[in-house]
This record gives C-alpha cells, sequence and structure tokens, in this order.
C-alpha cells in the first residue's frame, strides 16, 4: 500500500512563498509597465512623424512643454562656429558623435541635432561635417532637452562634450535660442547618419524579462505546495 501523504504547510514556508510571489508579480508588473510605456511612446512618436510640421519662425516663443514630441519645420541658416560635437555616441556598436548645430531664424536661433558621425581611429583627430550653405530647411522631432549621459565632474565646454545644456549653451554663445531642439530628420548634403534610437525599442527585452519574473512567482507557489505535502506520521 502506497504511504498516505496529508498538506502540511511549515508558516515559514508560506512567509517565503509569498514574499517571492508577490515580489516576482511586481517585478513582473514593473516590466510589462515599462513595456506599455514604451508602446505608447512610439506610438506618440509615429503621430507626430506624420502630422504636418508646425513653422518654428523667429517671431514666436517656442513653449518647450506644448511643443516637445511634435513634428517640426524652420528655415534659416546654419552658424558653423557654434557646432558642438556630443561624444560617446553609439551607432551599430560603433563610437561616434551627435553633431549639433544653430539654425538662425533671422532674430532667434533653434538648436538642430544634425545626425551622427562616426570618430576617427584616433580621438585626437576629430571629423570634418560638411555644413550645407545659405538657407536651409530642416524638419524633425521637437525635443525639450537633450538626454544627459553620465559624466564624472562639473558641465564640459568647447566643441567636444559629453553633455549639453541649452540654457548655458545660450549664454555660453549669447544667441538668443529657442527653447527646444530640433532632432533632424529631413536630408541635407551633408553625410550624417540620421538614423535615431526609438522610444519604444527594448519592448521585446521588457516583455521576456516580465515573463520570467511571472515565473519565478509561478514557481515560488508550485515549491510551496509540493513541499508542503509529508507523508502521514513524519514529524
Amino acid at each position: 500500500m502506497p504511504p498516505a501523504y496529508s498538506f502540511r504547510p511549515r508558516a515559514w514556508a508560506l512567509l517565503l512563498a509569498a514574499a517571492a510571489c508577490a515580489g516576482g508579480i511586481a517585478l513582473g508588473n514593473w516590466q510589462a509597465g515599462r513595456a506599455q510605456q514604451k508602446r505608447a511612446l512610439g506610438a506618440q512618436l509615429e503621430r507626430a512623424l506624420q502630422a504636418p510640421p508646425t513653422e518654428i519662425t523667429s517671431e514666436m516663443v517656442v513653449d518647450p512643454d506644448t511643443t516637445a514630441m511634435k513634428h517640426v519645420r524652420a528655415r534659416g541658416r546654419f552658424v558653423g562656429e557654434h557646432t558642438v560635437l556630443l561624444d560617446n555616441k553609439l551607432r551599430n556598436g560603433r563610437p561616434g558623435y551627435e553633431v549639433l548645430t544653430p539654425l538662425r531664424l533671422n532674430g532667434t536661433h533653434v538648436l538642430v541635432n544634425r545626425g551622427w558621425v562616426p570618430a576617427a581611429r584616433t580621438r585626437d583627430v576629430l571629423p570634418s561635417v560638411p555644413l550645407p550653405a545659405g538657407e536651409v530647411t530642416i524638419a524633425g522631432l521637437a525635443l525639450a532637452r537633450l538626454p544627459q549621459a553620465f559624466a564624472a565632474g562639473p558641465a564640459g565646454s568647447g566643441p567636444v562634450r559629453q553633455n549639453l545644456d541649452l540654457d548655458r549653451y545660450a549664454t555660453e554663445t549669447r544667441l538668443r535660442m529657442q527653447p527646444i531642439v530640433i532632432e533632424q530628420h529631413s536630408d541635407t548634403p551633408d553625410g550624417l547618419l540620421r538614423e535615431w534610437p526609438r522610444p519604444d525599442s527594448g519592448i521585446d527585452k521588457h516583455r521576456s524579462y516580465a515573463l520570467q519574473w511571472y515565473s519565478l512567482a509561478a514557481l515560488a507557489v508550485l515549491l510551496f505546495v509540493v513541499l508542503s505535502f509529508r507523508r502521514v506520521g513524519a514529524s
């Protein structure tokens, strides 16, 4: 006759399983929420770029809160002497720079992130970036600010930097700047790569992590149930 078993959970095992299950569900929900947030940002980006662009002119004062993530367009002349290269920007695993140049709109300027250029083999040599001559029309995505990379010490200055703060840049250059940055999506003959990282990249990774956490929560419950069955008569 096979031995009889009864369900006799231990209090410490119940608490441990409950904590592991709750933690797994919470972390799974967080990863699923991150995936949903990125999906929403990707949809917002698609809607913005498909909408007719808003003209940015020198006569207007742009509100960054209402203009951010909108399709915009501006016409003017690039001011090449104030170009800044943002360092340590990778594309397909290759290091390079993002090229930022102010566009003069008569009385005001708007900073344009024109695209990416690869770094030379030696860091002492900066890339040569052609500057479109004459008036150009730039279209792209309005950003309230540039992403800030971690950098030890105070913010840098000069033509190559880790980060750029728009207010400080305006004070530095003495240019009257619009309070946004245009991430350029239109073409200009400068050889720069304009394959921008999408806000919805990495959704599959978050989904995978969520599934792993949910699986761990389920495993904690399963182990608790299985290990709580003990042979009748055993202590």
